[in-house]
């Protein structure tokens, strides 16, 4: 019962922390920060890729993330994931 609500409270936890999380490292809603972890990733990334960020790459689709925040789906599943492990712990 005890690691279903853990799992519950992680599962909320995502929800709201990765946002604040991603902004954090410099994934905002304006772009990727100047001189932050964020842009250092996104510069190995593109040397690697020589010279262009690949689409659907970890960059990629972190950088979506911090600019539209978590897809709808993305919320929703999470939401009813946790809504599940709440009702098993029942």
């Amino acid at each position: 019962m005890d690691a279903v609500f853990g799992a519950v409270v992680a599962f909320g936890g995502a929800v709201v922390a990765a946002p604040l999380v991603l902004g954090a490292v410099g994934y905002t809603a304006t772009g990727i920060a100047v001189g932050s972890l964020a842009a250092k990733m996104m510069s190995a990334a593109a040397i690697a890729n020589g010279g262009g960020v690949a689409a659907g790459s970890t960059v990629a689709v972190l950088q979506s993330v911090g600019a539209a925040g978590l897809s709808t789906a993305t919320t929703a599943a999470v939401t009813a994931g946790g809504a599940i492990l709440g009702a098993l712990s029942n």
